[in-house]
């Protein structure tokens, strides 16, 4: 079996700057959909639009854009696709110590450093707080170098003393851990998001790491605090919830296309997940979006 890797991403600080600000109009940053990671902190501000969201473990879908903070060496997709709807995404990335080694370390700027320590697993800012710092980032489009830095570090301050946010990944999770069971982890996410839609089963991804099926279930578990058939059933699920959006047909059909082949487990499966059912979900997704 094909053993398929996370890319590492080399970014490349914008010019006369100390890290990239990159602005891409509708769904045209559709490089970034493959799963990567990078040593760069990475913000971004998907303005409006709904979309699915994987970040380490975490898989979820998003409504009305999403603002995001995911710490150095944490593997995700890109938010954007063609059904997304959103009308700009805005990529921020800088390396922790993008302003020098001992920068963060002074007393003004160690809450900053404890938001780069939280963001490891993954944030995600709702509410008056992602509108808010949306439009602080959509501003440094056009600001000069030295504004569009401070404008950064506020918004960064901002994130640390905000409390309208959610962690992505379980507390303790992280994928900072030796080199050979980060690459073993990585290929069983890669391997789920090309074939969540097919039967998978616990020996064929266990030998993809070459491990025995009971030491990968407790490697899986240790790692992302989740059993892997959860975390196929969540990717699943998530997958419908995008489809309930953008798809009109029917629920039976979304069932299947999302990887499960039991209407009725998924029905159950589903109003777990969500609280709802999938028509509820679907009729409250439409208003939303409307």
């Amino acid at each position: 079996m094909k053993k398929i890797q996370p890319t590492l991403k080399i970014i490349e600080p914008s010019f006369g700057s100390s890290f990239t600000f990159t602005q891409y109009g509708g769904n045209s940053n559709n490089k970034s959909h493959f799963w990567h990671y990078h040593p760069e902190i990475e913000l971004v501000y998907v303005n409006g639009g709904a979309g699915k969201r994987q970040v380490g473990s975490h898989i979820s879908y998003y409504t009305r854009g999403c603002v995001i903070l995911i710490g150095s060496n944490l593997p995700h997709c890109g938010f954007t696709d063609e059904k997304t709807g959103n009308k700009k995404e805005t990529v921020i990335q800088m390396l922790p110590n993008f302003l020098g080694a001992d920068f963060f370390g002074i007393a003004e700027m160690k809450n900053i450093q404890h938001l780069f320590n939280r963001a490891k697993a993954g944030l995600v800012f709702i509410g008056e707080t992602k509108n808010r710092i949306g439009q602080k980032i959509e501003l440094m489009e056009n600001q000069a170098p030295f504004e569009r830095l401070l404008t950064l570090l506020s918004v960064l301050n901002e994130m640390e003393q905000a409390t309208e946010f959610k962690v992505l990944n379980a507390e303790g999770f992280s994928m900072e851990m030796p080199m050979q069971d980060n690459d073993k982890i990585n290929s069983v996410f890669n391997f789920v998001k090309d074939h969540f839609q097919e039967p998978i089963t616990l020996d064929e991804v266990a030998e993809l790491v070459s491990m025995t099926v009971p030491s990968f279930c407790r490697f899986f578990k240790k790692v992302t605090h989740k059993t892997f058939t959860k975390f196929v059933n969540e990717y699943r699920l998530v997958h419908a919830s995008k489809l309930l959006a953008e798809k009109p047909i029917s629920i039976t059909e979304i069932c299947f296309e999302s990887g499960f082949n039991n209407f009725s487990y998924f029905n159950k499966s589903f109003h777990e997940f969500t609280g709802k059912t999938a028509s509820e979900y679907r009729k409250e997704l439409r208003s939303v979006l409307d």
